[in-house]
């Protein structure tokens, strides 16, 4: 009886667990959806852009970025630490108001029940603008990240 209950708790825990998964394509879906992402413009061009976030994410640990550069977004992942199980990230590189470039990007616990997120919608900005602040200094982008 003991070890039936045992199993059972072991069953439904891992199938919350596993319902609670995102992946990569639910990064694609939820921007397609419109009801997620957090979005900015930035007075640069397209290419500065999309080195930027590309940067920003090597600077946060992302794992191999995916890049879609003709349909105007990148998709990446971190993995596990102590504090999370990890993310699924997307940035998009479009056409602003103003002549300004549009970024939105899109960040999801790969487990949704983790309290820590590697890299958060915010933090991505953060790290972008400090990013473009960097490039209209006229420096090159570092390849490890500069102090916040």
């Amino acid at each position: 009886m003991k070890l039936t209950r045992f199993f059972s708790t072991c069953l439904i825990t891992a199938s919350m667990f596993l319902a609670g998964c995102a992946s990569i394509n639910d990064v694609v879906v939820a921007k397609e959806s419109g009801k997620e992402g957090l979005t900015h413009e930035y007075a640069i061009t397209q290419d500065q852009a999309w080195d930027i976030a590309r940067t920003v994410f090597r600077w946060e640990g992302a794992d191999g970025i995916e890049e879609h550069r003709t349909e105007g977004y990148m998709l990446t992942s971190s993995g596990m630490s102590l504090a999370s199980s990890g993310s699924v990230m997307g940035a998009w590189v479009e056409n602003g108001t103003d002549g300004k470039v549009k970024v939105t990007v899109i960040t999801k616990r790969r487990v949704k029940t983790d309290l820590f997120i590697p890299l958060s919608e915010e933090g991505f900005h953060r790290r972008f603008t400090q990013a473009v602040a960097i490039v209209k200094s006229g420096q090159k982008l570092p390849l490890t990240s500069p102090a916040s």
